[in-house]
């Protein structure tokens, strides 16, 4: 509401490509808006506004999005600007960073995980860690 975009829509606004289920495709896809896969990819996936990767979905690929949501099987690396969506009953294998994830019961994920923004908060020292002990054993 005035002006601002609800987080569950994939894209508010642009076009949603699809490469349905029971096609196979190799090779370089670039688009604008919504990418959604049902069918099988390899190759590599140039930058949309947002990612879908359905339950019948395979996709072997780098991937680099503003929002995913996986339903099915992604087969590499994935970065996403604002927030990735693993579904219930997907297979996720190789690293995710994005600054917000979720992740349903049932899902098989191996890989590391990054969030959070690029700056890291490190809290000040608070005194000695880890040192000798102050004023060592008792002499007799």
């Amino acid at each position: 509401m005035f002006g601002k975009e609800p987080e569950n829509q994939a894209v508010a606004s642009g076009q949603t490509s699809i490469i349905a289920q029971g096609c196979k495709f190799d090779g370089t896809v670039e688009v604008k808006g919504t990418l959604r896969i049902e069918g099988e990819f390899k190759g590599t996936i140039g930058n949309p506004e947002s990612l879908v990767i359905g339950k019948t979905g395979v996709v072997h690929a780098n991937v680099t999005v503003k929002n995913a949501i996986i339903g099915g099987q992604l087969f590499g690396n994935i970065t996403a600007e604002n927030k990735i969506e693993l579904q219930s009953g997907s297979h996720v294998e190789g690293d995710i960073k994005t600054k917000r994830l979720v992740i349903d019961e049932g899902v098989f994920f191996e890989g590391n995980c990054s969030m959070g923004s690029n700056q890291r908060k490190v809290a000040p020292p608070s005194g000695p860690v880890g040192g000798p002990p102050q004023g060592g054993p008792d002499k007799k």
